[in-house]
Formats: C-alpha cells, sequence, structure tokens
C-alpha cells in the first residue's frame, strides 16, 4: 500500500474530486492524484461505511459524504463501481449535477455506459466523459489501492462527438498525471477489442478453474498444480460481483469472441485427433512466437 497516510498540503486552484467505489480502482485512483499533486481535496463515497472509513485510513480519501454532499462540491466525480451500478448512480447524480461538473467512469465496458449516460444526463450529456482504465488485480478493496497502479499503463478514453472537449482535456490531464497512456477509440470499437483481450480472457480462465475445481479429485490435482496454472487462473479471483456485469453487459461481443475462440481449438483439437504432428506444430509455434513478439514490445515475460 502507497497511499500517504498523513496527505500533504492541497494545492490551491486543484479541482475537488468526488471517487465512487473507493476499491482498487478508485483507490489507486485517489493514491496516484494524491501523489501527483493533480486534486484538491479527495471525497470518497461508497455504501459500505466500513470500507470508507479505511480509505480515510490509509489516507487515499479526505473524508466520506454521501453522493447528494458530493455532487455539491466536487468539480470531477469519477465513477469507479461495477458497470452494473452505472446507470443508476447517473440517474441518482443528474438532478444536482451542476455546470461545468466532468464526470468520468472506470467501466470495462463502454457501450452502455455511453447509452445510460446519454439518457439520463440529456442535455449534460457534453460533461460525461468514458474512460477505463487497462489495470488491475485480483486483490480488491482499499487496502490493495496503488498509487502506481496506472503507471505506464493505458488508459483507453471513448468520447462522442458531443463530449465537452475541455472536460475530456481534464480527464486525459488527471489521467497522465497518474503516470498513464491515454488512447482514444469509439465505444463500439473498445468493447469488441477488450472482449478479445480482456473479458474472454477472464472468461476462460474462470471456465478452467470451475471445471478443475469440480472434479472428485480436485484436492490431488491441485496439490500438484504448477506454475503453468497458476498463471492462467490468476485472474479467476477476480471480483465475481464486477465480472458478473462486464459479461452482460458486453455479451455480443463476448459470445461473439466465443466463438472465434472455439474455432481455433476446434482446429487444434482435430489435428491432436488426427495425430498431424505438423499442423499441432504449426498451430502451436505461430502461438508461441505472437505471445513472444507482443511480450518483447510490452516488456512483459
Amino acid at each position: 500500500m502507497t497511499a500517504h497516510r498523513h496527505p500533504p498540503a492541497k494545492q490551491a486552484g486543484q479541482p475537488v474530486v468526488a471517487i465512487v467505489g473507493v476499491g482498487l480502482i478508485g483507490g489507486s485512483f485517489a493514491a496516484a492524484l494524491r501523489a501527483s499533486g493533480a486534486a484538491g481535496r479527495i471525497i470518497g463515497v461508497g455504501r459500505q461505511p466500513v470500507t470508507l472509513a479505511r480509505a480515510r485510513e490509509l489516507g487515499l480519501i479526505d473524508q466520506a459524504q454521501t453522493l447528494g454532499q458530493a455532487m455539491q462540491e466536487a468539480d470531477v466525480v469519477m465513477l469507479a463501481t461495477p458497470v452494473g451500478a452505472v446507470a443508476g448512480l447517473l440517474a441518482a447524480m443528474c438532478p444536482s449535477l451542476r455546470p461545468g461538473v466532468i464526470i468520468t467512469d472506470a467501466g470495462s465496458t463502454k457501450q452502455d455506459i455511453v447509452q445510460a449516460a446519454r439518457e439520463t444526463l440529456g442535455d449534460k450529456f457534453s460533461q460525461f466523459v468514458p474512460g477505463h482504465p487497462i489495470a488491475g488485480a485480483e486483490q480488491t478493496g482499499p487496502e490493495a489501492a496503488t498509487a502506481s497502479l496506472y503507471h505506464e499503463r493505458t488508459v483507453i478514453v471513448t468520447p462522442e462527438a458531443d463530449t465537452d472537449p475541455e472536460a475530456l482535456a481534464r480527464v486525459v490531464a488527471m489521467w497522465e498525471g497518474c503516470g498513464a497512456r491515454v488512447m482514444s477509440m469509439s465505444a463500439e470499437r473498445h468493447d469488441r477489442v477488450l472482449a478479445s483481450v480482456s473479458h474472454v480472457p477472464h472468461f476462460l480462465s474462470s471456465s478452467y478453474m470451475w471445471q478443475v475445481a469440480m472434479a472428485p479429485d480436485s484436492d490431488q490435482r491441485l496439490a500438484v498444480a504448477g506454475t503453468g496454472f497458476q498463471d492462467f487462473t490468476r485472474i479467476a479471483a477476480g471480483s465475481a460481483e464486477m465480472w458478473r456485469d462486464i459479461f452482460l453487459a458486453n455479451r455480443t461481443a463476448v459470445l461473439a469472441e466465443l466463438d472465434e475462440v472455439r474455432q481455433a481449438m476446434d482446429r487444434l483439437e482435430q489435428a491432436l485427433q488426427a495425430a498431424d504432428h505438423a499442423a499441432i506444430d504449426d498451430f502451436l509455434e505461430r502461438a508461441a512466437v505472437a505471445r513472444r513478439f507482443w511480450g518483447s514490445r510490452t516488456r512483459l515475460p
């Protein structure tokens, strides 16, 4: 945990930021803003008083407030909740949304959130900047938050044609202050790309972990599992609530990607059934080369 337990003095002129959801994602956003000096006072909003108290104890937030209270003071509001909660939060915020107050989010799906924001906020929609930090961990809660979570990570923003350019610029600047690289794309493109490289990997990891855990000899299997099993199943330990919402919100794109994965598995399975050494070798080598190339570009193992 790298957040300061004793926050530094607030810088004059810096925005008051309200963070709804002060777990790993929201708490790390708070810690990074604190470390970079990119925020004045930081307000925490959430469902669990215990979580908010812990976030304040760790120095992630200056105080806890209700959503209504925070809307009276905040210049920027970050929604760092499961995607299924965003529409309800936007509806609750809209009546008290002041001109010039920026709303952004950290949701892993974007088309559903953009649609909900447009329907709910109406002529205030331009104040909403959709975003998604590509960062996370299997740990949850404010104790898992760290100011370095977004350092050299990608954050995707999906502005619409009527998104306020000044609001977009401020959100981009805040993320860059957290050490992130910001990329812009359409909400539709975001959801298809993230289904492939984020949502489906979690779907497969969870499916495989479930299959092993439900086997009659699961204890024996897990007793001899090594690093390959550990690497493949690590993400299955993530928040069930969060990933349920992601799968449902991005259902169409996830199902389309699963169909393509199934075709690839069928191809390799058919080669195995036929004991086709050349076809198996070609399939595995193409996958290995692609992984090594990607790993070398991203400085990952």
